[in-house]
């Protein structure tokens, strides 16, 4: 358990952090490109600008989490909880978001999802 960890900016590439327990960590900017996150429970953390690109969240807890301006390009976010996350700004190009959780969670114009992907059917806000 590492909860409130401050990790902001950390280099995490690649890192086995399946099913950790890191709600209200503070990873902002940090490099998860390629982490493997499966199961891991980040409700609440802060993630504003951190790169998760190609990281596997499949079935990950980030509920209210603050994913603005994070890179979350190629990610799997397959049945991942991300109802009332923050995703302003957050770039989104081929995740997999099948199944994934957003109700209330939060976008705006500079979001970028696939073009098929419509945030209105899965419940999300347009702040």
């Amino acid at each position: 358990y590492i909860y409130y960890a401050h990790l902001e900016r950390a280099h995490l590439e690649r890192a086995h952090l399946e099913r950790a327990h890191l709600e209200r960590a503070h990873l902002e900017r940090a490099h998860l490109e390629g982490a493997h996150l499966a199961g891991a429970n980040l409700a609440g953390a802060n993630l504003a600008g951190a790169n998760l690109e190609g990281a596997n969240l499949e079935g990950a807890n980030l509920e209210g989490a603050n994913l603005a301006d994070a890179h979350l390009e190629r990610a799997n976010l397959k049945r991942a909880h991300l109802a009332g996350a923050h995703l302003e700004g957050a770039h989104l190009e081929g995740a997999n978001l099948a199944d994934t959780h957003l109700e209330g969670a939060c976008y705006n114009e500079s979001t970028i999802f696939l073009d098929e992907f419509d945030p209105n059917a899965h419940g999300m806000k347009r702040v």
